[in-house]
């Protein structure tokens, strides 16, 4: 079947780059198959029809004429091949079946018979086609086969010994789809009319323009097909490119019609089908088979695209613009002002076969380039920075939610809370009950314990702040300031969202368990509302005043994020007399307890109490002593109140006492030192409980991680040889050569050159990897995965992961043994540092003839903390992150011009930052990543590497991370 282009396969191929090669050798345009309606009238010259083809080792040959399908088929003057004449029987054999079995019986088997043939056409071909296109798979298993695969129904022009293997493979591979293809759609079909009948309950009109509907649907089903067939030919009906090569695929006509149209609108006839015999069982089967077909666009067609005619595009790529070359509203109105230009001026010359010179630039477009250079004292704009500038990991549906963004956040929340209002059932009251009061706990639990967890981590170590340094992109000058005030602003969102959910959900909670008193004269209702409301009031009062004090800097802790805001201290208001008037806002809570008379409601106050109580010991205290040193008060006004009271009421005590003075003033010391004990071994078992808990979770946490690695390294099935017993295992050798440092030290991304011996007749498919030491506990069987990291012994004799021959090489007569070195880079490295070791495995299996190690991969750490030390190690970094390919590393570090990228941004590169660099994949800004975490113990984001994308900016970063980290 033919396929629909991929992106950049939909332009037709220029005609001074898309030669065809003639009769007479020479090298001429070649004319597109949908020239002009007069030069399809004309006739052409004989040589003008010829086709050549090449295969993948560079053979050129003549392609002979094909014949469609149904006249190879179906014409008694064609000679018919052993396939022909299956296809043919079994053709034959469904139409007797259908004829003589009933109808029950037919509908039964023909849909079986259906299912196995669209089996064999998805998942049979889509196997087989895979590995064609990966591995040239088809090709090897015939090349044994030869002279005796010789294909039929071809015209006089072919000659089996003239042409290359691909192309008689193909030949081949053709009659074999034909075979799948024709019986597929007879069992479709005669299932289709097994099952045809009669639905009732309709009207005449409607059973009309049912069969009109089935019809057109059918005819329009045909003529796709047709059209789609005419474009692509035989040679991309029956996936030649994945044996030969035919100049390039050209993709219009009816493929501008709609995506893929021989999977998409292609199938209109199975539906016209089902709406003729009226059934839903072939309905649902047309679905079915349908996306069974999309399963092969998928998971054969599309990747089969993207390795033929795919181009790989760097990305990160700094395209200039000017500030004049963006387009203003009134350039676009006075572009919206001229005569629009019509859809054939707008194609470019190798859309038309009769204009062979390049048409002339309109007046206007979208970005015009005037100069590639830059003026003087104009600020160049790159078009990768403007994308970082207004797009910073947005979120789009749940992907990129980050839990310490307060969009986030609050968006993540009203999904939770509609969803489980959505699926709760009808609940009894109590349960009711028990799932506001867990409601309310969780909120409180989190404003107190999560937020100050999360606050206490930013003053000891700017984590909020060092959050968005790392996920986020900031301009390169902004010092962290950008950082931090991001990293404020969503604190300050989600602070504010938790204070309000925690007196919502204690408020419904309290609403829940309130009932109306029956009798307000009797009993303690009266009481306990009254000095509820008055509790609730002075938790009003005390938050109003503390916030007149404080301000919005200090209401949201300002002193933790903004560094450079004045900060001073101010015993006024509400302050002149408690250092902590925060302590009042359990107050509500012990106001709507004493209102609702739950003991839901009270076990939530005292909750309260404990965790502000532990907030203000564990948080807030710790960092205003580390703030404002000795200028903190020892006392307020209100405690320094009480204690002269009580000091001289226990002076006046004593000296009325007489004798028993002594006996008093034990017992108050007593009675003190019991309070202050009390709240001092409360605090020291909140802080050890909490001290503890942390390098706990982080053991669970590191050692979750390590099995998981583990389980992910065993999840490999370990093949042992049977023949292992026969190699001389002395005589296998294999040395890791020194690095550049002339040790076994290898720095991060530095290629490693491993040197390897073995007898002569050794197996062609043994194989070297690398792995972690102590990830195999055997030094005779390799249990683990490399992941990637190995190489064959013979690399020129494999494609990828598969041997090019699998039988054994005959040993010469030479008693000498065979060398050779392998060298390790890019994917094939360890890209995380550690100590590793190298293994020869033997034949393909994970038997182990030869070891060597361990060697070290490292990345040398910081010395000197200023920009030239930084630049200077990210400029050793960097290349070998980036395989030290010239055309993606700096030109400061010996890089040069991408010329696939030049061409990608129209030849607006010039002027290139020296510093500037690119990437083939996200993959290797992960690497740089790591290596800039190893090497100064900063985190950054891949998104981030990419978005700057220079030394200098990224040095000045790590900069700015790093003094952020010291004055913490």
């Amino acid at each position: 079947m033919p396929r629909s282009s991929p992106k950049g396969l939909r332009k037709r191929a220029p005609l001074s780059t898309s030669p065809t090669m003639h009769d007479d050798g020479c090298t001429k345009p070649q004319r597109h198959r949908d020239a002009t309606v007069d030069e399809l009238e004309k006739p052409r010259p004989a040589h003008e029809e010829v086709v050549w083809g090449k295969t993948p080792d560079g053979q050129v040959f003549r392609v002979p004429t094909t014949h469609d399908v149904l006249t190879a088929l179906f014409h008694p003057a064609y000679a018919k091949s052993h396939l022909d004449i299956l296809n043919l029987s079994l053709l034959g054999l469904q139409l007797l079946l259908f004829c003589f079995l009933s109808r029950g019986v037919s509908r039964r088997f023909f849909l079986l018979y259906f299912i196995f043939w669209r089996t064999a056409y998805n998942a049979g071909l889509g196997w087989v086609l895979t590995k064609q296109s990966k591995k040239r798979w088809i090709v090897r298993e015939m090349r044994p086969v030869g002279p005796a695969m010789r294909p039929g129904k071809m015209g006089k022009d072919y000659s089996f010994d003239d042409l290359p293997l691909e192309y008689n493979t193909w030949l081949l591979f053709r009659q074999l789809v034909d075979v799948i293809l024709l019986n597929d759609f007879l069992a479709y079909c005669m299932f289709a009319f097994a099952s045809f009948r009669v639905p009732e309950g309709l009207s005449l009109p409607v059973h009309v323009f049912r069969w009109i509907g089935g019809i057109s649907l059918i005819v329009f089903n045909v003529w796709v097909k047709t059209e789609a067939h005419n474009v692509v030919k035989d040679y991309g009906w029956y996936w030649g490119d994945c044996f030969f090569q035919r100049g390039a695929l050209v993709f219009d006509g009816v493929f501008e019609l709609a995506p893929h149209p021989m999977y998409s609108v292609g199938y209109a006839g199975y539906y016209g089908l089902s709406l003729i015999v009226g059934s839903y069982p072939v309905l649902f089967v047309s679905l079915t088979a349908h996306a069974a077909q999309f399963a092969f666009l998928i998971f054969f067609e599309n990747p089969h695209i993207e390795r033929m005619y795919g181009q790989r595009k760097p990305i990160a790529v700094r395209k200039r613009l000017l500030p004049d070359e963006i387009i203003k509203p009134r350039d676009v109105k006075e572009r919206g002002s001229e005569k629009p230009a019509s859809e054939s001026e707008l194609l470019t010359e190798t859309e038309t076969d009769t204009i062979l010179t390049p048409r002339p630039q309109p007046k206007c477009s979208l970005v015009t380039v005037e100069s590639s250079r830059q003026p003087e004292g104009r600020q160049q704009v790159s078009q990768h920075d403007l994308h970082h500038k207004y797009f910073r990991r947005d979120v789009v549906i749940l992907q990129n939610i980050d839990f310490l963004r307060s969009s986030d956040v609050m968006l993540v929340l009203l999904i939770v809370y509609l969803g489980v209002a959505s699926c709760l059932p009808i609940l009894s009251h109590r349960t009711t009950l028990v799932l506001h009061f867990v409601h309310a706990c969780v909120w409180c639990t989190f404003h107190s314990f999560g937020l100050g967890l999360l606050l206490r981590a930013q003053s000891r170590s700017k984590f909020i702040v060092r959050h968005f340094l790392k996920n986020y992109h900031y301009p390169p000058n902004d010092n962290g300031d950008g950082a931090v005030q991001e990293a404020f602003t969503n604190w300050k969102a989600i602070y504010n969202m938790s204070l309000c959910m925690t007196y919502i959900s204690l408020g419904g909670l309290a609403w829940k368990t309130y009932s109306w008193p029956e009798m307000w004269s009797e009993g303690d209702a009266l009481l306990r509302h009254t000095l509820g409301a008055l509790f609730i009031g002075l938790h009003a009062w005390a938050a109003r005043e503390s916030y007149e004090v404080l301000g919005v800097f200090g209401w949201f802790y300002g002193d933790f994020f903004a560094e450079d805001f004045p900060a001073h201290l101010e015993y006024t208001g509400i302050f002149r007399y408690l250092d902590n008037p925060e302590l009042m806002s359990g107050a509500s809570f012990l106001g709507l307890a004493l209102i609702s008379g739950s003991k839901l409601v009270g076990f939530l106050a005292v909750m309260r109490f404990v965790s502000h109580w532990w907030f203000l010991k564990a948080v807030e205290n710790p960092h205003m002593r580390k703030l404002y040193g000795e200028s903190l008060r020892k006392e307020a006004g209100f405690v320094k109140v009480i204690k002269n009271v009580a000091t001289k009421n226990a002076r006046l005590l004593e000296s009325r006492a007489g004798r028993h003075a002594p006996d008093i003033r034990r017992v108050a010391k007593e009675v003190k030192g019991t309070f202050d004990k009390v709240f001092e071994e409360t605090a020291d078992v909140v802080e050890e409980f909490l001290a503890k808990s942390k390098p706990k979770i982080s053991e669970v946490v590191q050692e979750t991680k390590v099995l998981l690695q583990q389980s992910r390294e065993r999840l490999i099935i370990t093949r042992v040889a049977n023949d292992i017993s026969s190699c001389d295992i002395a005589k296998y050798k294999l040395s890791i050569l020194p690095s550049q440092s002339g040790d076994k030290r290898f720095h991060l991304g530095e290629p490693i050159r491993v040197q390897w011996q073995a007898p002569q007749g050794h197996s062609r498919r043994d194989w070297v990897g690398i792995y972690r030491v102590a990830a195999n506990k055997s030094t005779l069987v390799t249990r683990t995965s490399s992941f990637g990291k190995w190489l064959p012994v013979h690399d020129e004799e494999w494609d990828g992961d598969i041997p090019l021959n699998s039988t054994h090489r005959v040993p010469p007569k030479s008693p000498e043994p065979e060398t050779g070195t392998l060298t390790f880079r890019g994917a094939t490295l360890p890209w995380n540092v550690g100590q590793y070791e190298v293994r020869y495995h033997h034949d393909g299996k994970h038997n182990v003839l030869s070891m060597d190690g361990p060697f070290e991969v490292y990345v040398e750490k910081h010395g000197s903390l200023d920009f030239d030390s930084v630049r200077e190690r990210l400029a050793h970094i960097v290349p070998l992150c980036l395989d030290n390919d010239p055309s993606l590393i700096p030109l400061s570090c010996g890089g040069t011009e991408n010329t696939e990228a030049s061409s990608d941004a129209g030849g607006a590169v010039d002027g290139r930052d020296p510093d500037d660099f690119t990437f083939w994949s996200e993959e290797q800004a992960k690497r740089i990543s790591t290596a800039i975490e190893e090497a100064f113990d900063v985190e950054y984001a891949p998104e981030v590497i990419m978005a700057d994308a220079n030394l200098t900016a990224l040095a000045k970063r790590i900069l700015v991370s790093k003094q952020l980290l010291v004055n913490s």
